[in-house]
């Protein structure tokens, strides 16, 4: 991460450039956020449409391992992922 540049010392000019180009930066990302939630949003689509058709087709959509795992998890049975 970059260091936060000493104020005091910008001229006015600098300070007006350091503000649009981060203005700019901001903007990129924004964009490139909204692009990612787009992708999100569709590959949950395309799971959520391949459940329903494994449903639809008589297949058990969680299995009863899935369900151990997430009473392990609601006991706090799970170590953390840190290992502690």
């Amino acid at each position: 991460m970059d260091t936060f540049p000493d104020l005091g010392s910008m001229t006015d000019q600098e300070l007006k450039d350091l503000i649009q180009q981060m203005t700019e930066e901001e903007i990129e990302i924004s964009y490139r956020r909204r692009i990612l939630h787009g992708k999100i949003d569709i590959l949950r689509a395309e799971l959520v449409n391949r459940l329903r058709k494994k449903h639809e087709g008589g297949h058990d959509v969680i299995s009863g391992s899935d369900v151990e795992k997430l009473t392990d998890i609601l006991s706090g049975r799970v170590p953390s992922p840190d290992g502690e």
